[in-house]
C-alpha cells in the first residue's frame, strides 16, 4: 500500500482574511503532524494518521481556557485564563484529565509540564464564584466540581511521567492542587503561595490534608489555619517547592527540558538542579518563619483549636497576638474543620485523604458560611463576614464528626 503524503484540507474562505488565517492554521497543523510522523516510523500508516489527529484536534487555539500540546517528548499544559488569574474551571479539569492520562500511556512521552499564562499567576484557585453560584440553587457543580479537581489531584500525584509544574506567580488553593503532588514544583522570585481557605469557610483542600502535615515541624499546620503566604525562596525553603529559579529563566528551562532525549527522572531532576544553582537570587536571605519557628511548633502543636487559641494568649508575644487576630477573622467553623483535616490527614495516603476532604467540601457546600466567606471576601469585598456560628465553642464535636462521616454511594470515587 503505498502511503499518501499528509495535505492540509482544502478550505473555501467564507469570507475576506478567512484563507489566510486557516493558511497559518494548516502551516502549524501541518509541523506538528511532521513531528509526530517522524517519532512514529514503526506504527501502520492508519495508526499513524489516527495519532496525528489527536494531536491535531489537542487545543492549540490561543483563546481556550487550557492549551494542551505536545513538543518533543513533552506534553504541555498552559493555564489560559490570565485575566482570571488562570482560576481553574470545571472544563480546564475535563480537559486536562484525559490527556493527562492519555500522555501516562504514550511511550512517545517523557515528560509533562504545566504553567500558566500571563505572567501574574500558575492558578489562584478554584473557581469559587461559579461554585457559589451553584450551591445557592442546588445546581449539580457543588458535587462534579470537587469530584473532577480532586480526581485530577489523585492523577498527578499518582502520574508515572515525571510531571514538571512552573509556579510562577501566584499559585493558591487549586493551583496547589495542580502541582504539589507532581514530582517536581519549580518556584520563582514571583511566587506566591497561600491556602488560604478558611477565611472564606472553606477548608485546605486539594490535597492540603496530605500535604500540609507533612511539612517541617508545625508550618503546615500554621499555614494551613492563618491562610499565611509565602513569597518566592520561602515557598521553596517551607518545602513546597523542589527548585527555585529566575522567572526570566522559565522559558529557557522549558526549552532545555523539551529538548531532552528519552529523559529518566534522574535526567530531569540534573536538568533542574542546574538551573536551581546558578540562582543566586534572595540566597542570602533567611527563612521568613525561621525566627518563629520555635513557637509555630509549639503554639500550633494542640489537640484543639480552643487549645491554640489559649496558648496564644498565654504567649502574649507579638508574634503570638498577631496570630490570635488572624485566627480571630476566619470561620470558627472552618478552624475546627481544618484542625483534624489536617491531624487525620497526617498517616492517611493521598486517595484516603481526597475521600475525607471531599465529604468534608459536601459539609461546606451544604452549610453558612462558605457563601458568607465569599461574599465578604469576593464578592462584597466589605472583610466582614458574619459567621454561624460565631464562636469556636460553639461548634460542637457532634456538627464536627458529622461533616467526617461517609456518604455511602455519594463518595469520592478515584
Amino acid at each position: 500500500m503505498r502511503r499518501r503524503p499528509l495535505r492540509a484540507p482544502r478550505m473555501r474562505p467564507s469570507r475576506p482574511g478567512a484563507a489566510a488565517r486557516r493558511c497559518r492554521l494548516c502551516r502549524g497543523g501541518a509541523a506538528m503532524a511532521g513531528r509526530v510522523l517522524r517519532a512514529l516510523p514503526r506504527l501502520k500508516t492508519v495508526n499513524r494518521l489516527q495519532v496525528i489527529l489527536q494531536h491535531l484536534k489537542m487545543s492549540t487555539d490561543s483563546t481556550a481556557e487550557v492549551l494542551l500540546e505536545k513538543r518533543g517528548g513533552a506534553g504541555i499544559i498552559t493555564l489560559n485564563r490570565p485575566k482570571a488569574l488562570n482560576a481553574l474551571n470545571l472544563p480546564m479539569i475535563q480537559q486536562i484529565y484525559p490527556q493527562l492520562k492519555t500522555w501516562e500511556q504514550d511511550p512517545e512521552t517523557f515528560l509533562i509540564i504545566i504553567k500558566g499564562a500571563g505572567g501574574k499567576a500558575f492558578c489562584a484557585g478554584g473557581d469559587i464564584r461559579a461554585i457559589t453560584e451553584a450551591g445557592k440553587v442546588g445546581g449539580k457543580l457543588v458535587q462534579e466540581f470537587f469530584q473532577g479537581e480532586y480526581r485530577l489531584n489523585n492523577a498527578i500525584g499518582t502520574c508515572k511521567k515525571p510531571y514538571v509544574a512552573l509556579i510562577d506567580g501566584i499559585t493558591m488553593g487549586g493551583g496547589v492542587g495542580l502541582s504539589i503532588h507532581g514530582h517536581f514544583r519549580v518556584a520563582t522570585e514571583k511566587t506566591l503561595f497561600a491556602m488560604p481557605e478558611t477565611a472564606i469557610g472553606l477548608f485546605p483542600d486539594v490535597g492540603g490534608g496530605y500535604f500540609l502535615p507533612r511539612l517541617s515541624g508545625r508550618v503546615g499546620y500554621y499555614l494551613g489555619l492563618t491562610g499565611y503566604r509565602l513569597k518566592g525562596r520561602d515557598v521553596l525553603r517551607a518545602g513546597i517547592a523542589t527548585h527555585f529559579v529566575e522567572s526570566e529563566k522559565l522559558p529557557a528551562l522549558e526549552k532545555d527540558l523539551i529538548a531532552l532525549k528519552s529523559p529518566s527522572k534522574e535526567n530531569i531532576a540534573d536538568l533542574l538542579n542546574s538551573y536551581h544553582k546558578k540562582c543566586t537570587v534572595d540566597q542570602e536571605k533567611k527563612f521568613v518563619l525561621d525566627e518563629h519557628m520555635e513557637k509555630i511548633n509549639s503554639l500550633f502543636s494542640a489537640n484543639s483549636m480552643e487549645e491554640i487559641v489559649k496558648k496564644l494568649k498565654q504567649d502574649g508575644s507579638p508574634f503570638a497576638m498577631k496570630q490570635l487576630e488572624t485566627i480571630n477573622k476566619m470561620s470558627p467553623t472552618s478552624l475546627k474543620l481544618t484542625l483534624r483535616q489536617l491531624r487525620e490527614g497526617a498517616s492517611m495516603s493521598l486517595q484516603e485523604v481526597l475521600k475525607m476532604e471531599y465529604r468534608l467540601s459536601q459539609a461546606c457546600m451544604k452549610g453558612q458560611d462558605f457563601y458568607e466567606g465569599v461574599r465578604a471576601v469576593l464578592i462584597d469585598k466589605d472583610q466582614s463576614p458574619k459567621w454561624k456560628p460565631p464562636a469556636l465553642e460553639e461548634v460542637s464535636d457532634e456538627f464536627v464528626d458529622n461533616c467526617f462521616k461517609p456518604l455511602g454511594n455519594d463518595d469520592l470515587k478515584l
